[in-house]
């Protein structure tokens, strides 16, 4: 066991002193006022890495009746990425990617977990796991400080989809530029086979310029207390899986697709919809030991929760994962799009009925 001081639970879980309340440490003033450190203007001037993490890269099912030990560790990476073309910001990830990467368990599995920060950054880090029972999470336990690194073990005891998150004084700050990712523990008996997964993550941007102005945006202390973002996005940035961007995600007609989503936040919640589809099952709050809810349009994932909804692909077409609240959409930035290929099923679909029985078209074609 390890020793517990009020001091060291209450820092670790960003509910200490008027100052750590309030948003006034170092690392947040320096960017607050639009004036990045030495080292952050260094970072600025390098090459901008690329912060959104791969939505096809999931962990694969579970295809086992027993417990395993796993030893997992995650790196704390404070980078500067682009958050669209000709805008960079620095980012706080774990492993240089947001959303972290999944890590995928079995109930009962058991874990033997470390958190490394890295000697380049410049802030202390720490994660807290919704998925365990332990003071913070974990976050106690895995406080470190840069070239630091601290461990904990832990049994996966329930099942279901849960965020993890950095839980430092400034928590706000830290998951808002990066820093959450997503543990998902399989019930013992699995999950429904699916053909294709997809993992995103959810969360906002406050910067000190407005959406697209070019150059280095700041974080921006003032607005995340308003809580008025500049960006909503998926995976830290703008419109990342579309044809524009990295290219959309793939799948077949016949298939099915299951989606997973975290949001960080830290305010904002998701009202998570694939327009052109629908959640045929959906396990609100990641709660996978439940029945799913079915044909469910939309499905409201707050701050610091998870979903997991599976999809139906009948028919070919372009599905648009969107947050509802539209003008996240349409202004800052939260769009993923999944392209299904396939041959047509019009007495499913039909987009242009009077083309095909030779009539004049009538009317817009969608």
């Amino acid at each position: 066991m390890f020793p517990i001081s009020r001091r060291r639970l209450m820092g670790a879980l960003g509910i200490g002193g008027a100052a750590s309340v309030a948003g006034c440490t170092t690392g947040l003033e320096t960017e607050a006022v639009g004036q990045p450190s030495t080292t952050l203007q260094r970072a600025q001037k390098k090459a901008a890495d690329r912060v959104a993490a791969d939505p096809t890269d999931v962990p694969d099912p579970i295809d086992r009746n027993e417990s395993k030990h796993h030893d997992i560790t995650l790196e704390a990476k404070e980078v500067t990425a682009e958050i669209e073309e000709g805008v960079t910001f620095n980012f706080m990830t774990f492993d240089g990617q947001v959303p972290g990467p999944m890590i995928r368990l079995r109930q009962g599995d058991t874990v033997s977990f470390t958190m490394e920060n890295v000697p380049e950054n410049k802030r202390q880090h720490n994660v807290d796991m919704h998925s365990i029972y332990g003071t913070g999470g974990g976050s106690v336990a895995t406080t470190a400080g840069p070239g630091k690194a601290n461990s904990m073990r832990f049994e996966a005891t329930y099942p279901g989809a849960y965020i993890y998150h950095c839980a430092v004084p400034n928590m706000d700050q830290h998951i808002s530029t990066g820093m959450f990712g997503m543990v998902l523990v399989e019930p013992k008996e699995g999950l429904p086979p699916v053909d294709r997964e997809f993992y995103l993550g959810q969360h906002e941007l406050y910067t000190n310029k407005p959406v697209g102005e070019q150059g280095h945006h700041s974080f921006d202390a003032d607005a995340m207390a308003k809580e008025a973002p500049t960006y909503v996005l998926f995976n830290g940035e703008k419109y990342p899986f579309t044809p524009d961007r990295y290219g959309t995600m793939k799948a077949e007609t016949g298939e099915t697709a299951r989606v997973f989503l975290v949001t960080g936040g830290p305010n904002v919640s998701s009202n998570f919809h694939p327009i052109g589809n629908v959640w045929t099952r959906a396990w609100r709050d990641g709660a996978l030991a439940g029945h799913p809810e079915k044909y469910v349009q939309t499905m409201k994932v707050p701050p610091g929760s998870c979903m997991v909804g599976e999809m139906d692909l009948p028919v070919p077409s372009r599905i648009k994962l969107v947050d509802h609240a539209l003008t996240r959409v349409t202004r800052r930035g939260l769009l993923a799009e999944i392209d299904v290929t396939g041959p047509e099923r019009p007495e499913v679909f039909d987009p242009a009925p009077n083309k095909a029985k030779g009539k004049d078209e009538e009317g817009p074609q969608y």
